[in-house]
């Protein structure tokens, strides 16, 4: 098969929108290992994991707004990174009225 090209972060059109369970969030501090510190659109702040396939594909900086899901124990303190946006669909995003932060 082989890795998919992308020459710039516009080239990418792939947006997942968040579910019932997913919040979105942004990234305050990098943490130790996988951890990141989130601050989410619900008001908590979420010490969040990585998910390991995106560990290894994606690069994760402080600013950057991601979806968490939140585990089902301690939901109000942990959760899981499982997407991270590009700038474009940040844009798409407020102009939908999905995300109100910042």
């Amino acid at each position: 098969m082989g890795k998919k090209k992308v020459l710039s972060e516009k080239d990418l059109r792939n947006i997942v929108y968040p579910s019932k369970n997913d919040i979105l969030g942004v990234a305050q501090k990098m943490l130790v290992f996988d951890r990141v510190m989130v601050k989410c659109q619900d008001g908590h702040t979420r010490i969040c994991r990585i998910r390991g396939k995106m560990k290894r594909r994606t690069w994760i900086r402080e600013g950057d707004i991601v979806l968490v899901s939140p585990w089902e124990f301690q939901n109000d303190e942990r959760g899981e990174i499982f997407w991270r946006y590009t700038q474009n669909q940040v844009e798409e995003l407020k102009q939908k009225g999905i995300l109100k932060i910042e």
